[in-house]
């Protein structure tokens, strides 16, 4: 049977008021790294901050042990 380790990680947003902002080439980073090192994504979503505002976006990755 396969084995998984798995890693989350968490970017901020940003923006007055409403929020919802966040740096996409900051993502593409963390997932080519990751990448490289044999993490693959899983699932990605964000958190509610207030009216439908995202807070953070959460992108969780799986590997094989």
């Amino acid at each position: 049977m396969k084995k998984w380790e798995y890693l989350t990680i968490k970017l901020e947003t940003s923006g007055w008021l409403i929020g919802g902002n966040f740096n996409e080439t900051k993502l593409d980073e963390y997932m080519n790294i990751l990448g490289e090192d044999g993490w693959e994504l899983v699932s990605a979503f964000d958190t509610n901050k207030n009216q439908g505002a995202s807070k953070d976006i959460v992108a969780i990755f799986k590997r094989e042990l």
